[in-house]
């Protein structure tokens, strides 16, 4: 039976260990308010995906994912403005962003970038943007998130020449082999969404298996990118179990282990606090 495209995934196998969802967007999933945001996030703690990022793409979405985590003490917020509505990035729309970045539960300036796939923002505006948000993420000590997309040269270059944060993600990763090792060998770590577990994805199956596990973090980028075999359908931060599981089998190692690793790798790079309680009665 063919699955029906407005239909969410059934809820997978619980994972042997929790981890993390390292980014996703709460909002496009339909959380709008703290009840909508613990309904989301229950259902994938039931199946071991315990704490979640919930990523801004624009300045009314960063607003809303900071308040977010201050709902529900397994979210976390990473804020910034996406490089496709870089066009016009005001002096106001920075002095927004750097009172959220200093907010504790913000743990990542981001999904900053390049995007040279649509053309909604020029590349001089979003070289510009770009190069803001490393001195941001540098002037508060806090990873910096990275959207690349056909943008690999340009993202690296610019990295270079501002001298790159300690802490740098490429969110959903999207590189090839040679790309990966040049990302892992600078000590950036890689993200990998439900895009890797597309069967047709060779180039990025390929790199995914190079990546070391303390380099390496898994997460949805709901509601996109879901997981085969339910692509198309609407994704959610559980769903974040499928990839895991999927990649542990193409690394040819231990789910539990793989889950392990990843939940450390976002405790060291986003420095996540382990959550032993739900208080999430809303602001």
């Amino acid at each position: 039976m063919t699955p029906r495209k407005g239909e969410r995934p059934p809820l997978p196998e619980p994972l042997p260990v929790p981890t993390v969802d390292a980014h996703t967007h709460l909002d496009a999933c339909g959380a709008k308010d703290a009840d909508g945001v613990s309904t989301v996030v229950d259902r994938a703690e039931s199946v071991g995906i315990g704490r979640v990022i919930t990523v801004a793409d624009d300045l009314a979405a960063a607003i809303w994912a900071a308040d977010a985590a201050e709902w529900d003490d397994r979210v976390f917020a990473a804020t910034a403005v996406h490089p496709t509505r870089t066009a016009k990035f005001t002096d106001e729309d920075k002095a927004v962003l750097e009172e959220l970045a200093t907010r504790p539960r913000v743990v990542a300036i981001g999904e900053t970038g390049l995007d040279y796939y649509w053309d909604y923002s020029p590349p001089e505006a979003q070289h510009d943007a770009f190069r803001w948000h490393i001195d941001l993420a540098k002037r508060v000590g806090k990873p910096l998130m990275i959207h690349d997309r056909d943008a690999h040269d340009d993202i690296m270059r610019i990295l270079h020449e501002e001298g790159a944060p300690e802490r740098v993600v490429f969110h959903c990763f999207s590189g090839d082999v040679e790309f990966a090792r040049k990302c892992v060998d600078a000590g950036y770590v890689l993200s990998f969404a439900g895009s890797v577990t597309f069967r047709n994805a060779k180039e990025l199956r390929a790199a995914a298996q190079l990546v070391p596990l303390d380099q390496m973090l898994v997460e949805t980028d709901a509601p996109y990118l879901t997981p085969h075999p339910f692509r198309g359908r609407p994704n959610e931060p559980y769903c974040a179990a499928y990839t895991l599981r999927d990649l542990a089998e193409l690394r040819g190692e231990d789910v539990g282990d793989v889950a392990a690793a990843v939940r450390d790798t976002a405790d060291r790079v986003f420095r996540l606090p382990t959550v032993t309680s739900h208080d999430s009665g809303g602001a």
